[in-house]
């Protein structure tokens, strides 16, 4: 697709802005980004209306009986986390995770678990929350990590994000590599932890499955490997709690097992959204509402 010439100019204007105070943002103090970067998000919420009405229109979607100004909140306060987040990731390698990302003790029993296993863990994740801090803290636990994602639209931001990923060990498996689907089957049957966000509607194969009550196509891989390699299969999650402190939890997630692997990856995705739409119920405000999530229609992949 050919972009416009006045976007591309945007995006150009916006990186070379980004890399330039980069050594600055980095070294604020944790407050402070918190602080700068949820005024971005309220920034972002006047000034781009494409996506704030994107948010609006979503929100009506799953929560029609809510009145439009608890959309407008609802959607305003997404923005804002959102700008608060991409701060945080920015300075996560000075961060106290221990202190800033709470692991409750039976979240940390069913982790370890999974692990003791020795079958590998498939974690299932959504964007709620920060949810690169997410990853971090689970690292500080001494398990491999590897967390699959999609390039950023322009590759030096996606150097940064797996640059600061790197940084906290975990390792960057991009959804545009040919060889990312081996790479997750090898790091899996290596006894290492996989981690995949599955939340959005995404160019791959994938499932329509109940979201608010409306079918979302849903990114299949990661049950399709859970299913295929026997994984344990984790369900992990975060939330903000105050402005510099989080709190995640995880839970187990039972893989099915009736011998029809396209039935059993579809039961797993299903139960795994239904699991992120009981989350993002309990922290709307926090989701990703700009982002098209019943975007896909026609014949399942």
């Amino acid at each position: 697709m050919i972009v416009p010439l006045r976007k591309r100019l945007r995006r150009e204007l916006r990186v070379r802005t980004l890399l330039l105070l980069l050594p600055i943002l980095s070294r604020l103090p944790h407050a402070v980004a918190v602080a700068l970067g949820g005024a971005a998000g309220w920034l972002a919420w006047s000034l781009a209306p494409r996506h704030r009405r994107a948010a609006l229109e979503h929100l009506a979607l799953a929560f029609p009986d809510r009145p439009r100004s608890w959309h407008r909140a609802v959607g305003r306060a997404s923005f804002v986390n959102l700008g608060r987040s991409a701060l945080e990731v920015l300075i996560a390698d000075r961060l106290d995770l221990a202190r800033a990302v709470q692991l409750d003790p039976d979240s940390l029993a069913a982790l370890r678990a999974a692990h003791a296993e020795g079958r590998g863990i498939v974690a299932l994740s959504c964007h709620v929350g920060n949810w690169e801090l997410l990853a971090r803290r689970v690292g500080l636990e001494g398990i491999p990590i590897a967390t699959v994602a999609r390039e950023a639209q322009d590759p030096r931001l996606t150097a940064i994000l797996e640059r600061t990923r790197q940084e906290s060990g975990i390792a960057s498996l991009w959804r545009g590599d040919s060889g990312a689907i081996r790479e997750m089957i090898r790091r899996v049957r290596a006894g290492e932890l996989v981690a995949v966000l599955i939340d959005q509607d995404t160019d791959v194969a994938g499932h329509f499955v109940p979201f608010f009550g409306r079918d979302a196509f849903t990114p299949r891989a990661p049950a399709d490997l859970a299913i295929r390699t026997g994984a344990a299969v984790i369900f992990a999650r975060i939330h903000r709690v105050a402005p510099t402190v989080h709190r995640a939890a995880i839970s187990r997630l039972t893989l099915p097992a009736s011998g029809d692997r396209d039935a059993d990856a579809r039961a797993l995705t299903e139960a795994a959204t239904s699991a992120i739409e009981d989350h993002v119920r309990s922290h709307p405000e926090q989701w990703v509402w700009m982002h098209a999530r019943w975007r896909t229609r026609g014949a399942i992949r």
